[in-house]
């Protein structure tokens, strides 16, 4: 198996989370069924075993959600619950 650099992974991310976001996939969804298409892609894109494509759709469903948090709003957050932020 080949490995990716992290360039190649980025790239790879950007594009599988823009497919999921045009095919109205949540970035909570749990279904591999739903997820099978992605995983499949990567395999292709990106010579990888089943195993590899599947950590990389989960890496981009958590980017996904990751980008949908705004950091101002941790920052709010933050405040509620005393967190210190100043």
């Amino acid at each position: 198996m080949m490995s990716m650099d992290e360039n190649t992974q980025n790239i790879e991310i950007e594009k599988i989370a823009n497919l999921m976001i045009h095919d109205g996939v949540s970035p909570d969804e749990q279904d591999d069924s739903v997820l099978e298409k992605y995983k499949n892609m990567i395999k292709s894109d990106c010579n990888l075993d089943d195993e590899s494509a599947m950590k990389l759709v989960y890496e981009t469903l958590l980017y996904r959600k990751l980008k949908n948090s705004d950091s101002g709003d941790l920052l709010d957050k933050g405040s509620e619950f005393g967190a210190g932020f100043s």
